[in-house]
């Protein structure tokens, strides 16, 4: 299996919407861009693991319940 044949899923977008967050206050949150978070919620950015392990406390989930690795 090649590395890009991996697809990281999130839940991202909808856990922030949960919790009534705008993409903007989420970015100013991890102090990324905006962007970042657009990018990682429609899966074109994969964020590192430190970046997904902070993610994933922050909604009090575990990696697994965030992020969903699929192959193609």
């Amino acid at each position: 299996m090649k590395k890009d044949d991996n697809i990281l899923k999130n839940h991202t977008k909808q856990l922030r919407q949960e919790k009534g967050l705008s993409q903007e206050k989420m970015a100013e949150i991890f102090k990324v861009s905006r962007q970042t978070i657009i990018s990682s919620e429609h899966g074109h950015y994969n964020p590192s693991l430190p970046f997904t392990i902070q993610i994933a406390r922050f909604f009090d989930k575990i990696v697994e319940e965030v992020f969903i690795v699929e192959e193609e």
